[in-house]
């Protein structure tokens, strides 16, 4: 099976002169795609990315690619997105990971989920306008760091109850 990467050269541009500027929009535009629609699957028409690759490796892979939908998410705050729809990326990247972390069925729903071109479109629907521009205040980091905490929390959750459950099936599969 042969599984071709197609990236529109549109996509890839110079990076920010200045460390503290946020990335520009066709950066986290091809990041998106990267992770969730960079490579066709011949015969099928389908389009995956690294996020359900990645997903095949257990705990680790799910958490990289939640990583980079943080990334994604720590850029709209930059851009100035407003905090409802910060919330509602942050969602997005809680149903990929929640669901995502369940074996085979999540890397099913990492198919077609596609959280992290969601979250793109909504920056894209937001910066698209002028009066959605805010500069960034302490408030707002406090409020993306809110968010962060929250799904760090709960991946953290749903980590540790994983290795509960692989703990307690191995212990009854190797106990009389």
């Amino acid at each position: 099976m042969h599984i071709t990467p197609q990236i529109e050269p549109e996509l890839i541009d110079k990076p920010s002169a200045r460390s503290d500027e946020p990335p520009s929009l066709a950066q986290v535009r091809l990041l998106a795609k990267l992770m969730d629609s960079a490579f066709e699957i011949p015969g099928l028409r389908m389009r995956i990315g690294l996020d359900a690759i990645l997903g095949l490796l257990p705990g680790v892979g799910d958490l990289a690619s939640s990583l980079v939908s943080l990334y994604i998410l720590q850029t709209a705050n930059r851009r100035g997105v407003s905090r409802p729809i910060l919330a509602r990326m942050a969602l997005n990247v809680l149903i990929d990971w929640l669901v995502g972390s369940i074996p085979l069925a999540g890397d099913v729903f990492d198919v077609f989920w596609k959280s992290n071109q969601k979250n793109v479109n909504l920056l894209l629907q937001h910066d698209g306008t002028p009066e959605n521009r805010r500069r960034s205040k302490t408030g707002d980091w406090l409020f993306l760091g809110l968010l962060i905490a929250l799904l760090m929390l709960v991946f953290a959750g749903s980590l540790a109850l994983t290795l509960f459950i692989v703990s307690r099936m191995t212990h009854w599969l190797w106990t009389d």
